[in-house]
Parts: structure tokens; sequence; C-alpha cells
């Protein structure tokens, strides 16, 4: 949903009108060509971001000579060890996300897609803050479940406000950490 929260540098995005062209003619191709609903999956990867490309070992992080640009999380807490320092996102930084997100909605609604989805999985941002091991918040986006639920739902509504009420929209979630004391099948 912005340049600077993808995965790797060539990961696709939607977050500027170069974007919105560039995919205007995949889907006029696929529309031409096929008849398959359409969708797009629209995602911050959190602290997670600023990597290698996949087949370059994506698990370890861009360097400052690989052209490395800040990560953002939850609450400020490193991946890994040897991983850049994410910056948390205070409120100016909360609604510059959702801000993102909307328009990245948006810009999907023109291109005619048939389904948005909003990923709240893999680790990544809205992930973080669903996790009690990844959010350590002390605001009223952290603590209790209710809490941690609070940003990412904030940023599904959002997005609903924009997207198109004929058209379905999904989250793809990730139903437990698989880890003691953190989010479980029961809080999905």
């Amino acid at each position: 949903v912005e340049q600077t929260v993808r995965i790797t540098s060539r990961c696709p995005g939607l977050y500027s009108d170069a974007n919105e062209a560039a995919l205007d003619r995949v889907v006029r191709f696929c529309r031409k060509h096929g008849s398959a609903k359409l969708g797009v999956q629209l995602a911050h990867s959190g602290r997670k971001g600023s990597t290698s490309l996949p087949w370059e070992g994506r698990s370890a992080p861009l360097t400052k000579e690989q052209g490395a640009w800040q990560t953002y999380g939850c609450a400020g807490q490193l991946r890994a060890p040897g991983w850049p320092d994410p910056e948390p996102l205070d409120e100016v930084g909360l609604t510059r996300v959702c801000d993102a997100h909307v328009a990245a909605t948006k810009r999907a609604a023109r291109l005619g897609f048939d389904l948005v989805e909003l990923v709240m999985a893999h680790g990544y941002l809205l992930q973080e803050f669903l996790s009690p091991l990844s959010n350590l918040r002390n605001d009223g986006y952290g603590g209790d479940i209710a809490g941690r639920m609070r940003f990412p739902l904030t940023v599904f509504d959002a997005m609903r406000m924009v997207w198109p009420e004929d058209r379905p929209m999904g989250v793809r979630v990730s139903a437990t950490d698989w880890m003691t004391g953190g989010w479980q099948i029961s809080d999905t």
C-alpha cells in the first residue's frame, strides 16, 4: 500500500498512479482473454519488509548498500536478531497506514477488481497488532484482544467505506501464531 512497506524491492504495489496504470494493462488483458473473477491482496509488510529477493535469500534484511529502507512495526521490536529496528507507529503513522490502505482500495475499485482482501497474516503489520507476542503497546491499540484488534478493524472499516457495496471484501489471517502465549484459533 506504500512503496516503503513492501517486502522486497520487486513486490508489486498499488500506491501510485504509475502502479495503477501498469496494473490496468494486466486487468484489461485478463478481462479480454478470460472470465475469471479478479481479486487483489492489500498488505503492509511491517517489520518484515526491506528484504532480499526470494531467490537471493529473502530471509535476510537488505543492507544500506543494497538500498534498505525504514521498516515500521506495531511496537518497534525486532523481527529477529540482526534485523533493523522498525519504527514504532505513533498516531501520525497509524493514520498514514490507514490512509494508504484506503487509497489502494480506491485504486483497486477503479481498476475493476471483483474482490479486495486485507492481509492480517504472515507476521505482517496488521498481524503484529493482533498477536500478544508482538503487540506490546500500552495504548488503546494494545493490551487485551479488543485493544489489539482495534487498529486492524479500523483499517478494515475504512477500506469497506470506499469499496463498492456490491463487491466482496475479505481478510487473510494467520489463524494461530503456533507459539505459547500467542494468537490462537479461539482468538481467530
